[in-house]
């Protein structure tokens, strides 16, 4: 199982983008998909998650509100659109799998398959 994450870049604050995860060989909709951010220094923090039907998708307190998550199944892809960036946002930004509910998200242990990240960087 292998994820790949893109869409990552500088921006302005109050600026936007949207990451994407992409699986190689097989495919995001029989599972739950997570988002998490890791910056310097810092545990890796949850962000968001979609569970294997799509519906159900939940949000950390701190992007609530400003961030999207979606699943395009023909596409085979999960994207997160990124709205009103702040510098705290700024981050590595990894996707993750082997899952398909969002009982236990938050626990980076739950997941077993991550992708290697996409840096954010949120600065003027």
């Amino acid at each position: 199982v292998q994820l790949d994450e893109s869409g990552g870049g500088l921006v302005q604050p109050g600026g936007s983008l949207r990451l994407t995860c992409a699986p190689s060989g097989f495919t995001l909709d029989d599972y739950a998909i997570g988002w998490f951010r890791q910056a310097p220094g810092k545990e890796r923090e949850g962000i968001s998650c979609i569970n294997e039907k799509s519906d159900y998708i939940t949000y950390a307190d701190s992007v609530k509100g400003r961030f999207t998550l979606s699943r395009d199944s023909a596409k085979n892809r999960v994207y997160l659109q990124m709205n009103n960036l702040k510098p705290e946002d700024t981050a590595s930004y990894h996707c993750a799998t082997d899952v398909t509910d969002c009982t236990h998200w938050l626990a980076v242990s739950a997941w077993g398959s991550w992708g290697q990240g996409t840096q954010v960087t949120v600065s003027s």
